[in-house]
């Protein structure tokens, strides 16, 4: 009602407006708290693919400077000299000199099949695996649109109980308006009694020297920080510096 609206500055940032695109402080806790639940998700898997680059580099390594080829050689002969003319010599030159034989081998082999072959993850393979963390970060910061949905599914369904809700939200913000400006009341006046600093009396110094620096030396509300717009309104007080803004007027 006019009772309350326009909200003060400070009481908009604990009310969430639906269609507002920006997420909005109340939410923002939340979609803090999702975002910090991905960060160990987000560690593990940098851990992993890291490990797996390691790996991958120590088998390359071992791959290309591990690489050993063996050369074998060999050359065998076998010759039975039986000297003499006799008979006897002549039998055993016969049948000994059957063993006499001549062989060579040569045999080259190598490593290469105990030697590992690793196979590097593409970039295709790291989005696909990083592609699922990516959907879920969004997913955390897409999901205050839905959650502002639940009031009004609950008051289509309970309109009662809605009724009484906004009855309740109202009283309670017309007691928090009127402990506010109390507050504010005394904050004000303790404010008042302090000496001003340096800095406000250079400002308003050059604020009546120069007129035409009131556009950029701008001013800001007591109460609530905003700053200074043709519709503040100055305290009506001549010894009193004070501004307020509009609403807090």
């Amino acid at each position: 009602k006019q009772t309350l609206l326009p909200l003060l500055r400070g009481e908009t940032s604990s009310f969430i407006f639906p269609c507002n695109p920006a997420p909005q402080r109340p939410e923002l806790q939340y979609m803090v708290m999702e975002l910090l639940r991905c960060i160990p998700i987000l560690l593990f898997l940098l851990f992993v693919c890291g490990l797996d680059h390691f790996i991958y580099t120590v088998l390359s390594i071992i791959q290309h400077h591990s690489f050993v080829e063996y050369s074998y050689q060999s050359s065998h002969h076998l010759s039975v000299n039986v000297m003499g003319t006799s008979l006897m010599a002549e039998l055993l030159r016969g049948t000994i000199g059957a063993l006499n034989t001549s062989y060579e081998s040569e045999l080259e082999t190598s490593n290469l099949a105990c030697l590992p072959r690793p196979t590097g993850m593409t970039r295709q393979q790291y989005l696909s695996t990083c592609l699922p963390l990516g959907v879920l970060a969004l997913l955390c910061l897409a999901q205050v649109y839905p959650f502002r949905l639940r009031r009004a599914i609950a008051a289509f369904y309970f309109p009662k109980r809605e009724k009484t809700r906004v009855v309740f939200l109202y009283n309670k913000l017309l007691r928090q308006r009127k402990n506010f400006l109390h507050l504010e009341r005394g904050r004000v006046a303790r404010q008042a009694r302090r000496p001003p600093g340096l800095g406000t009396l250079l400002l308003q110094w050059c604020r009546r020297r120069w007129p035409w620096m009131r556009r950029f030396l701008r001013q800001k509300c007591t109460l609530c920080g905003r700053p200074e717009t043709p519709q503040h309104q100055p305290c009506p007080n001549p010894d009193c510096s004070a501004l307020y803004c509009e609403s807090c007027w």
